[in-house]
């Protein structure tokens, strides 16, 4: 598959990249070359080949149950906030009122 520069251009405003010209000829020269790698990998016959969803044959994943604890003490939690008001955290407001 051939990208051309005007790929390279579009694709470019869509990721808000500033591309000169030099940049815009090199990603070109670059992508199509990669393209064309991917096709080469298209005409390998895979028919035989089992999927895999990892290429390390004894991985898993590890769980652990969900165990139900009893909470944190509120007095505990607070005790290093830098303000409080009651049993909150007080915060500095973020979102200008009108």
């Amino acid at each position: 598959m051939q990208i051309d520069k005007k790929t390279v251009t579009k694709v470019a405003l869509l990721s808000r990249l500033e591309l000169d010209e030099k940049e815009t000829e090199l990603y070109s020269t670059q992508l199509a070359a990669i393209l064309s790698y991917i096709d080469k990998l298209n005409e390998i016959d895979t028919k035989e080949v089992l999927p895999t969803s990892h290429v390390l044959p004894n991985l898993k994943n590890v769980f652990r149950k969900d165990s139900l604890k009893s909470s944190l003490d509120v007095s505990d939690v607070l005790s290093n906030a830098p303000s409080k008001e009651g049993d909150l955290f007080k915060v500095p407001q973020v979102i200008e009122g009108k």
